[in-house]
């Protein structure tokens, strides 16, 4: 896998908000916010892949 850089400009509230979320898990911030990204993407593609199913079969 490769990697690319992204950067981000955030305010100082919300970037202590996300050391004090990244502190309780024992990560950095990066890693706190990278493993945020892929588990909001996951979230994403598996509602759309469950909303298709309904939409196959129709609700259970």
């Amino acid at each position: 896998m490769t990697s690319e850089v992204l950067s981000l400009r955030v305010d100082s509230e919300l970037l202590e908000r996300l050391h004090g979320h990244a502190a309780k898990r024992g990560m950095s911030v990066q890693d706190y916010v990278v493993r945020t990204l892929v588990r909001d993407d996951f979230d994403e593609r598996f509602q759309s892949a469950v909303d298709e199913t309904e939409r196959f079969y129709g609700r259970m």
